[in-house]
């Protein structure tokens, strides 16, 4: 049985060790169930935190169960037995310290006050004898005893295996790729992530190589800033001037109430004089009665004028409405003109030739001379017809462009139809080239095996001269002519077998000539067609 990392040797029975751990404080209690629930997440349990926080006797041994499984896969739990007969023969296989504090009957109500810090530090410890049993897997091969220790597990477990009667020792296979599985899992992983980030600093690379430079991206949001900004600057200063001239209407009104304001008081002052000279005067009947039908003419007079005034005020009104609202939408338009201006570029300095006409032009309903509400140069005379040249001349570069655009289409099909030619050229060039080389090597082929021939009959005739030679010696100068016929053959195949060594080099030598001419060609219609895009650009 595996103790893993951290075992100590179990207490007697008359030796009871006390749990140093600060297990009833909640936030140890908080940081040990954070941690198995991190632990059972990562080894594939799922579970929520509300389980440990409130937890069933169903739920408890489901958990314990599989810390001790991941501890040591091979205990063999009884799903017959009760949970409570087994709970401490597992602690005490496992070699838990504590194991003498903890009473079965916890395990009816593992949740509960007295029962929950004990058993939650069981699961705890538990989750610590993983994490270093975990550990022990990553350390476990950087050693050659290790490979060997494991070699002889599987040897031990197949052995009694094969005596149980197995010839294929599958489980055992499957544990050892298992252990060498875990054993690269984290240098797979790593891998992984390497290729990964190689995949993404690639395309970071081919993006940056793609994209234009930043500096000339920056450089042209500089040169639209800078105009920007000079179009702002022109739009500020237009407006501060319609603020000075508001400014100057403003104080010009006040004024002008101001000196009304005065005169109404001093009518007011000439009245009340009047109406005391009138109380002090002696007069007649018939002057007051005169002086009553004038007053009452007068009174009259007034009225009528009082109700014209009224009307006048009201149409005068009206008037001042229509003309707001007019001198609204012509502001508007005027903005609209002025924002038409900044976009085309029209501000001043204009490009050649209207450097000396300025196009934008103010408004000040304000001011009390008609001839004078809008300022700038005259628009029948002078703007309308400027921007009519101003348009006929964009239209006449536009024109021009499109022509240019069409005119460069053209040269780019015709440039594309030629280099579809010249490929065409050089796949036929390339088939003769490889049907060259196909002659070659057959040439060669038949070469070398006209040579074999060749040399093996040389062989024999080498043979049956030795062998003639060895007759001539035996019968005398009967065979002599039959040596020489021999010797006759035997030149007569030199003469073959250094021929065809003659026409295969001449052949090799036809062939590598043609190839290089062909290379020749091939690079020459490859710069020609080079430098006429080149020229093309």
């Amino acid at each position: 049985m595996w103790g893993g990392a951290g075992a100590l040797p179990a207490p007697s029975g008359s030796q009871v060790l006390k749990d140093p751990r600060p297990i009833r404080e909640r936030s140890y209690q908080a940081k040990m169930r954070q941690e198995i629930f991190s632990w059972l997440q990562g080894t594939e349990y799922e579970i929520s935190m509300q389980t440990l926080t409130s937890i069933t006797g169903k739920d408890f041994r489901a958990i314990f169960q599989h810390l001790v499984t991941v501890v040591d896969p091979s205990y063999p739990f009884d799903p017959k037995m009760r949970f409570e007969d087994e709970f401490q023969p597992v602690l005490k296989a496992l070699r838990y310290p504590f194991a003498s504090q903890i009473d079965n009957k916890w395990l009816a109500a593992p949740g509960s006050m007295h029962s929950w810090p004990a058993l939650l530090a069981v699961l705890y410890w538990l989750v610590e004898l993983g994490k270093a049993r975990w550990i022990g897997y990553q350390k476990s091969f950087s050693d050659p005893i290790h490979h060997q220790a494991l070699a002889f597990d599987y040897f031990t477990e197949a052995y009694i295996a094969f005596f149980h009667g197995a010839d294929i020792f599958e489980e055992q296979d499957k544990f050892l790729e298992a252990r060498y599985s875990k054993k690269n899992e984290r240098v797979v992983n790593d891998l992984e992530e390497q290729r990964e980030r190689l995949s993404r600093i690639k395309a970071e690379f081919e993006q940056l190589h793609v994209s234009a430079a930043p500096l000339e991206k920056l450089q042209k949001t500089h040169g639209f800033l800078v105009s920007d900004r000079a179009k702002f600057h022109d739009v500020f200063q237009r407006f501060e001037s319609r603020k000075k001239h508001l400014i100057d209407t403003i104080a010009h009104e006040k004024a002008e109430l101001t000196i009304r304001t005065s005169n109404l008081e001093q009518l007011k002052n000439d009245h009340v004089k009047l109406a005391e000279v009138v109380k002090v005067q002696n007069l007649t009947p018939e002057e007051v009665v005169r002086m009553n039908t004038d007053h009452e003419t007068l009174a009259r007079n007034l009225e009528d004028l009082r109700h014209r005034i009224a009307e006048a005020q009201k149409a005068v009104m009206s008037l001042e409405v229509v003309m707001t609202n007019r001198g609204a939408a012509a502001e508007e338009a005027l903005d609209l003109y002025t924002n038409l201006l900044s976009s085309l570029g029209l501000f001043p300095p204009i490009p050649h030739p209207f450097q000396e006409i300025d196009l934008t032009l103010q408004l000040n309903i304000a001011i009390s001379n008609p001839q004078q509400v809008l300022t700038g140069s005259d628009i029948r005379k002078v703007i309308k017809p400027t921007l009519s040249t101003v348009a006929e001349t964009k239209r006449t570069e536009r024109a021009d462009v499109e022509s240019e655009r069409i005119k460069v289409d053209n040269e780019l099909d015709q440039l594309t139809l030629e280099c579809e030619n010249v490929d065409e050229e050089v796949r036929e060039i390339e088939k003769k080239v490889v049907g060259l080389n196909e002659q070659a090597d057959d040439l060669r082929d038949a070469a070398q095996q006209e040579a074999m021939v060749s040399n093996a009959e040389a062989a024999r005739l080498e043979r049956e001269l030795a062998h003639a030679r060895t007759a001539a010696l035996s019968s005398g100068m009967g065979v002599k002519s039959r040596l020489q016929a021999l010797q006759f053959d035997y030149r007569e195949q030199l003469a073959k077998v250094a021929r065809l060594k003659d026409e295969t080099i001449r052949a090799i030598a036809k062939n590598s000539n043609e190839i290089g001419l062909y290379k020749e060609e091939v690079s020459a219609q490859l710069r020609h067609l080079k430098n006429f895009v080149e020229e093309g650009g």
